[in-house]
């Protein structure tokens, strides 16, 4: 388990897509950020439409749980990479030699996505903060950094990246060919989940079903929900209790596992 978790660590560091996408979520949550904030201001919104509109630490919760909706495609795409690089670049095979037990290289790659998962929460959480926490003070009602509220939201947010890089390196394993796992993810998580969501808030009908979409899930878990901010519902919304959210995710995960172990990783592999 060591040596194959020492290999995988090395293989993502000798490629340049980790950091790549990085930058790219590290740019995209900045400008997000700050537009979100910049919009509970109230600058941007007439006095009728501002009245909609979260204030005070609702407005900063909200705007700091940004990360998950907007930035989770970045963790479950670098967690996908893990296994997708192998097959694209026919080193599955080394990786199997240097671990013959496919359950164990599965495993030390659900471990590497763990750790990817909270780097990158780490790094996004900051980079909301930077932006959304910089305008909310100068425009807004302030940071609220000493709310235990705000506090909360960003822990499970590294929680949240985490289960999320968890998913995508599993349905990498089941996927394997690189390009289909990123139009997948790019499909499902820019238009899929968000259309679905946006209907189930809509459809009094479909609002349960709704919950356990995996973007619900992660918003159940850190506590705050964007799409429920911006229907001017309550900060948290309809959602589920944050331990089903949690073990939603991780079921998410556990699912495309074990798909990826009897269905890719029991084929020969030349």
């Amino acid at each position: 388990m060591g040596a194959a978790l020492t290999a995988e660590v090395r293989k993502l560091l000798s490629t340049r897509m980790w950091w790549i996408i990085s930058l790219v979520m590290v740019a995209y949550l900045g400008f997000v950020a700050v537009v979100i904030a910049f919009s509970f201001s109230g600058t941007m919104a007439t006095d009728e439409a501002a009245a909609g509109l979260p204030s005070g630490v609702d407005a900063a919760v909200a705007t700091y749980s940004v990360t998950n909706p907007i930035g989770y495609v970045f963790p479950l795409l670098i967690g996908s990479m893990v296994f997708t690089t192998e097959f694209r670049h026919k080193t599955i095979t080394g990786a199997l030699l240097v671990e013959p037990s496919r359950g164990t290289l599965l495993l030390a790659k659900l471990v590497l996505g763990l750790a990817l998962g909270l780097a990158y929460g780490a790094v996004g959480v900051g980079t909301v903060l930077l932006g959304g926490g910089t305008t909310l003070g100068l425009l807004g009602d302030g940071a609220f950094l000493g709310s235990s509220q705000v506090w909360s939201v960003l822990g499970w947010t590294l929680v949240a990246f985490a289960a999320w890089s968890m998913i995508g390196v599993a349905f990498g394993g089941l996927v394997t060919n690189q390009v289909t796992a990123i139009v997948a993810i790019l499909a499902f998580t820019q238009f899929v989940e968000p259309i679905a969501r946006t209907v189930g808030a809509a459809v009094e009908s479909l609002s349960g079903v709704a919950q356990y979409l995996p973007g619900a899930a992660a918003d159940a878990v850190i506590g705050a929900s964007l799409f429920t901010s911006f229907a001017g519902a309550e900060t948290g919304g309809d959602m589920l209790p944050r331990w089903a959210g949690l073990l939603m995710m991780l079921g998410y995960a556990a699912v495309f596992a074990v798909l990826a172990r009897f269905v890719t990783l029991r084929r020969d592999i030349a």
